[in-house]
């Protein structure tokens, strides 16, 4: 069973699908439709376009987007070059973010000599998908930033067929998609309570561009010339379609938006029939498990999706996590304090200290370590005493 919390995972990935040779899709559009079909375009993966079924028991929301990520990336790679040499992929995947860093997210510092190049691919992808930086300061923007992991895969597609990325290519699209959601959610005569934030959220969650306002009044001014691509046309017109989404039928003027982008963008009126109607079957079937829907109480929302995550990461590493608990018996014994007092603030600082240099030590648990990680301690404080129950109780007496 793959880890994408572990190192190799992408070395294990490739491994277990050698059993058949990945096929190479020749066309853009049966590539984008299975891509959409596994929920990547909308950034809730429930499934992935492979040879052989994945086992995915226990896996956190990050955990599918890492690997529905590197396996979308593998295809457009197979789609342009028409190779399935993932030696090959992996390389040139690795030149790609290396040169998108300077534009996106600092990956160039951490990257260490030596490194195998699958591990330094992991350690892009980590990055790339990591949805709890900035936390409080984005206002709670991850629950959707991963909705625009495909404009890495678009990216990508440029960068192979034409050996670099275009200058202000990753910016134009991402204020694109912005602009074009903002322009779809004013045609909808009956505005939802989710409107203003999707457009919010999506504004929040771009990474390329800096701006807090669209003021693009109509689709004509969009420059939608500019991209010349399929796949590119493709997922634009199912951008406005999510944000046009409701659960009941979609009125004349809102598909009228779509059909009048498809008819700007030379795509035919029957994909834009086929787009309302996946969005559509697939909001209805996952609704109850995409984060967006249920955003009523967005700290809650976080605080529960959260602790479930941790809760998780913490089942899988509680062996090696108790090993390195017991042997710190000073941490154990403030962590004891802790459950029937206030610790004071040199208390506080030594136990977060102490937990983050364990953290170090298991790559799972990494995510302490990440911007905005040690927030998510007093989580996992929460559940160490299920891990050593038996160590807190014999503290609790000596301490008596």
């Amino acid at each position: 069973m793959i880890n994408p919390s572990a190192h190799g995972w992408i070395a294990k990935f490739f491994a277990e699908q050698k059993h058949l040779q990945l096929p190479v899709v020749g066309y853009a559009l049966e590539f984008y439709s299975s891509t959409r079909a596994t929920g990547f375009i909308y950034g809730h993966v429930v499934s992935f376009d492979t040879p052989l079924p994945i086992d995915t028991k226990g896996w956190i929301s990050e955990e599918f987007s890492k690997v529905a990520l590197l396996n979308t990336l593998y295809g457009v790679y197979g789609l342009i070059t028409h190779e399935t040499n993932q030696a090959d992929f992996i390389s040139k995947a690795i030149l790609f973010y290396k040169e998108m860093s300077p534009k996106g997210f600092n990956l160039l510092d951490k990257m260490l000599p030596g490194n195998a190049p699958s591990i330094e691919l992991e350690k892009m992808i980590g990055e790339r998908v990591q949805t709890n930086e900035g936390i409080i300061g984005k206002n709670f923007s991850h629950i959707l930033t991963n909705a625009l992991l495909f404009v890495d895969v678009l990216a990508f597609r440029q960068y192979l067929a034409k050996g670099s990325i275009p200058n202000n290519y990753l910016k134009k699209l991402e204020e694109t998609i912005v602009s074009i959601v903002s322009l779809a959610l004013k045609t909808k005569s009956k505005k939802s309570d989710y409107d203003d934030l999707l457009i919010k959220l999506f504004e929040a969650s771009v990474r390329y561009t800096k701006f807090s306002k669209v003021e693009v009044q109509d689709v004509e001014v969009l420059q939608l010339d500019y991209f010349t691509s399929q796949l590119e046309k493709l997922y634009l017109i199912d951008m406005a379609g999510m944000a046009l989404w409701n659960d009941l039928e979609m009125e004349k003027n809102e598909a009228s938006f779509l059909y009048q982008m498809a008819k700007i963008m030379d795509i035919p009126d029957h994909f834009v029939t086929e787009s309302i109607a996946s969005t559509d079957e697939f909001i209805n079937k996952y609704k109850k498990r995409i984060p967006y829907f249920n955003y009523s109480n967005p700290v809650k929302h976080f605080y529960d999706q959260t602790t479930q995550n941790v809760k998780t990461l913490i089942s899988r590493n509680k062996t090696r996590l108790a090993k390195e608990l017991a042997n710190n018996g000073d941490l154990v014994l403030l962590l004891t304090h802790s459950t029937h007092r206030s610790l004071d603030a040199k208390e506080k600082k030594k136990v977060k200290k102490q937990l983050l240099e364990i953290c170090k030590t298991i790559p799972s648990l990494t995510i302490f370590l990440l911007p905005g990680g040690s927030l998510l301690l007093p989580i996992l404080i929460k559940f160490i005493p299920q891990i050593l129950p038996s160590t807190f109780n014999e503290n609790l007496e000596k301490d008596e």
